[in-house]
């Protein structure tokens, strides 16, 4: 049976950050406008928290050593985090999906997928962890 690690404490702080804002942002806008208006609202109160913040971050997807495309993290937070938002019915496993997808890549182990569009924000968060990464490096994201 594989033991998987818990991410270190070098994501706690970027955890409690990204959970704290959402919560600040959610309480002030509500459900209903677009990702983007979130996203945006997320990056102003992590930046007056002091907590370092990268917005559409792009990144290469890498295939047997090639690189064959780019995609965007919603959040980068203190280099440790991917923060992936969404304003959907209802998060699904595809969603989660994608985040491992992202952390894979990155070789992070710790996500935060959060869906704006519910009554109270606590039910439209889910930790995501990949506790094994792979060991490639990605060419545009140091590690």
């Amino acid at each position: 049976m594989k033991v998987f690690a818990e991410p270190g404490k070098q994501v706690d702080e970027p955890a409690r950050a990204v959970i704290g804002t959402a919560i600040e942002v959610h309480r002030h806008l509500g459900p209903g406008f677009l990702e983007g208006i979130y996203e945006e609202a997320l990056v102003v109160e992590l930046a007056a928290a002091g907590i370092p913040v990268e917005r559409q971050k792009e990144i290469s997807v890498i295939y047997r050593g090639r690189p064959i495309g780019k995609h965007r993290l919603d959040l980068l937070v203190d280099g440790a985090l991917i923060a992936e938002l969404k304003t959907v019915e209802a998060l699904a496993d595809i969603h989660k999906a994608q985040v491992i997808s992202y952390l894979k890549t990155t070789r992070l182990q710790l996500g935060r997928l959060i869906n704006f569009n519910v009554p109270v924000l606590k039910n439209g968060i889910q930790r995501v962890v990949c506790s094994d990464p792979p060991a490639v490096p990605v060419p545009d994201f140091p590690r």
